[in-house]
């Protein structure tokens, strides 16, 4: 034991005092020329040698992560923007009741020593917006969420959201008020005007002709914007889809002039007659007998309710090895006022 340990230290002591070592050439670099290089040289033939390289699986590739982008690009959806111009309140449960009154309190004149009369008192109506409850169960696995090279649960959490809005959009122009919003085109219309047309029965004018506008079109949009009574005109917007806009926005006055005015400042609204427009994809296409077009202050006619934000739980545990991500939001909305919206209906009459 002894000897083998003399050995050692003695083997260090002469690498230590020699400075550097002296290493043996390469196989390939040897004089006469006898490793693989001088084989290829006489024989044509050598030992087979790899080397690493990106460009080939086998010789490494699928060692190198590929890089994809972190932010997932998508197509926007058409969100309507009904929620931006309507009223919205919250509310502690799914139950949500308003009340309108139909008609002012009469008064009268009289001498300064004449009887007075009772005069009628107001009369109440109850406005209940329909409620339901939309939501979304989307699930990944485990490993899915850990691996992936962007953040899963964020992107899933962001298309809810946007689905969700595109969703609820819907439901307040077209919804049937079953389990969902009633939208205010599915409110009942008549023609007659605010005076002797049933409460929550919404007012449209006919623009002259099916599917089509008639001979001066600008005068049947003047026509549904003074048909809005004067409290109401303050803070008014006209709501259509692009298809309709892109129609509208061609209209010219007799001198040549065009009806449609585009915003002066950045963030400012295009108008149309001096009002805002909105731009709203559920709108429907213009057609026979279609709603193409509203009008009104939806601050005052159209009421939205909804029971809190969006909510989203996260469940690893319900169906292992999947984490499912339900989603759920509770909202309704009908109209609250029928003389603050006015529609035109494509019709001859």
């Amino acid at each position: 034991m002894d000897m083998t340990t003399d050995t050692l230290e003695a083997s260090f002591e002469a690498v230590t005092m020699k400075g550097p070592i002296d290493r043996p050439m390469l196989s390939g670099a040897r004089s006469g020329g006898r490793g693989a290089f001088g084989g290829y040289l006489r024989a044509g033939t050598t030992a087979e040698v790899k080397a690493f390289a990106g460009t080939s699986d086998a010789a490494g590739g699928v060692a190198i992560p590929q890089e994809i982008d972190a932010v997932i690009d998508a197509t926007l959806n058409a969100i309507s923007p009904i929620r931006a111009i309507a009223n919205v309140v919250r509310v502690g449960s799914a139950g949500y009741r308003k009340l309108v009154t139909t008609g002012g309190t009469a008064s009268g004149w009289a001498a300064e020593d004449g009887a007075r009369s009772e005069t009628a008192t107001p009369n109440f109506a109850e406005i209940a917006p329909p409620f339901g409850e939309l939501y979304a169960n989307p699930s990944a696995t485990q490993a899915m969420l850990d691996d992936a090279a962007f953040d899963v649960e964020a992107w899933l959490a962001g298309e809810i959201a946007a689905e969700f809005a595109k969703a609820e959009g819907a439901a307040f122009v077209n919804g049937n008020g079953t389990n969902r919003p009633r939208g205010f085109l599915a409110s009942p219309t008549v023609a007659t005007g605010d005076a002797t047309r049933a409460f929550g029965t919404l007012q449209y004018l006919a623009s002259g002709a099916a599917g089509d506008f008639a001979a001066n079109p600008q005068d049947r949009l003047i026509d549904l914007v003074q048909s809005l009574r004067a409290p109401y005109r303050q803070g008014a917007v006209f709501v259509m889809n692009s298809a309709t806009l892109a129609r509208i926005r061609k209209f010219k006055t007799s001198d040549g002039a065009f009806i449609w005015s585009p915003g002066l400042a950045a963030g400012q609204p295009a108008t149309l007659l001096g009002y805002p427009v909105v731009e709203a994809e559920d709108m429907p296409d213009i057609a026979a007998g279609s709603l193409s077009i509203a009008f009104g202050n939806f601050r005052a006619g159209y009421l939205i309710a909804e029971r809190s934000e969006t909510a989203i739980l996260r469940d690893p545990y319900s169906n292992k090895p999947f984490v499912t991500f339900y989603a759920t939001k509770r909202i309704g909305g009908c109209v609250s006022n029928s003389e603050a919206i006015k529609l035109m209906k494509f019709a001859a009459n």
